[in-house]
């Protein structure tokens, strides 16, 4: 099973969740109790794992271990703390990662929104207020002259998620996810085709990336399973029609019954994240993805494991590579594989889920790379599982 020349190998990570003391943002609020959460926060972020300063050592590991590729963000709220305030300082930090990046051999593909928003956007009713287009699509062309020679931009990470998270009118169910926020899908939709119009201005190639459940029916409820993913996935497959690329994230499946979602058997298999063990959760999401949109090509932005045991996360990327090269093999065209995540991460309130290529040590920081990301890099190198 050989993957096409030129296909990206890497790992990706978002800045909250490596950085470290991300104290303009909202998230930073949310965890300090100044804003309410949609999820439970065990711990705050705090130092996370130093990777504002330390991201040259990350980059090189992905690096010497044959990756070819890292996808990051860049942080609204560190770039524009206050609202019409632009830190020259952090623009040039990140014009540094840039740098490091292209230097070490590695393509950088940068993300302009990653779930957090500055805590003045916050304040200010975030994406529910229709001014946050205007705002994005300036933040967009702030970042611009520090994109200079970057081709892959991603402007939103998971919008359905940010809609979903957004829709305070409904608790997170048993089984399942709420609807996604019209208002705020709405408002999503529209700064992402005004940031894809500044970004292909600049010559960029844009996108954004959608995380992809696998909504599958049981006989009898295809419709049903339509009707459920439509303000949860594919509205947000729908606006990426004519870009130049889409990214697709998955993780687990969801089956969808008559009456909706169905629980997961207690027999099976379950992650750190409690989510159900299910490799092939990435070629569905390509398919969905390559149908709902036309053709438009893909780039795998996302897809891992919250394990401790790490022959169990080069299983399950075993099997999800192989549904990657299988979608390939019937035409589809993905360009690209990125692994979540490059480091153990903070999760949304927890250190707990552990979906990293390398581990640290949270008092010395020292980086410890596990047995997964040498097994990726040699498939990255030899282009074949």
């Amino acid at each position: 099973m050989t993957f096409p020349k030129g296909f990206l190998w890497g790992a990706a990570t978002a800045p909250h969740q490596v950085e470290g003391n991300n104290t303009s943002s909202d998230w930073w609020l949310r965890e300090h109790g100044q804003l309410p959460s949609p999820h439970p926060v065990e711990s705050p972020s705090g130092d996370a794992a130093d990777s504002y300063h330390r991201y040259p050592v990350d980059m090189g590991l992905l690096a010497d271990a044959g990756l070819t590729s890292y996808r990051f963000g860049i942080e609204w709220a560190r770039i524009e703390p206050e609202e019409g305030f632009i830190s020259r300082a952090q623009l040039d930090h990140y014009r540094r990662m840039i740098d490091t990046a292209l230097g070490l051999g590695l393509t950088p593909m940068v993300t302009l929104h990653h779930f957090t928003n500055p805590a003045w956007l916050a304040r200010d009713g975030d994406w529910r207020n229709p001014a946050v287009i205007d705002r994005f699509a300036r933040f967009v062309e702030t970042a611009l002259p520090i994109l200079s020679d970057v081709d892959l931009v991603c402007t939103i990470n998971e919008p359905n998620m940010v809609a979903i998270m957004a829709n305070s009118n409904e608790a997170f169910p048993h089984v399942g996810l709420p609807a996604g926020d019209p208002v705020v899908t709405e408002n999503l939709v529209a700064g992402h085709k005004r940031a894809v119009e500044i970004l292909r201005g600049a010559g960029k190639l844009a996108g954004w990336s959608v995380a992809t459940q696998a909504y599958q029916p049981e006989p009898g409820a295809e419709q049903a399973a339509d009707d459920y993913g439509y303000s949860r996935e594919d509205v947000f497959m729908d606006a990426a029609c004519g870009d130049d690329w889409i990214g697709i994230q998955a993780y687990t499946r969801t089956r969808i019954g008559t009456d909706g979602p169905i629980t997961i058997p207690d027999a099976a298999e379950r992650t750190l994240t409690g989510w159900e063990y299910y490799p092939g959760a990435i070629e569905f999401g390509i398919r969905r993805s390559w149908q709902r949109t036309g053709g438009v090509p893909i780039y795998v932005t996302e897809n891992g494991i919250a394990t401790a045991d790490d022959a169990r996360r080069i299983d399950y990327t075993t099997g999800a590579l192989e549904g990657v090269m299988s979608a390939i093999a019937d035409g589809i065209d993905v360009r690209g594989y990125l692994h979540w995540s490059a480091l153990d991460n903070y999760e949304w309130g927890s250190y707990k889920p552990t979906f990293g290529l390398i581990g640290w040590d949270s008092e010395t920081f020292e980086r410890h790379p596990k047995p997964s990301l040498a097994w990726l890099g040699e498939v990255a190198r030899s282009g074949a599982l």
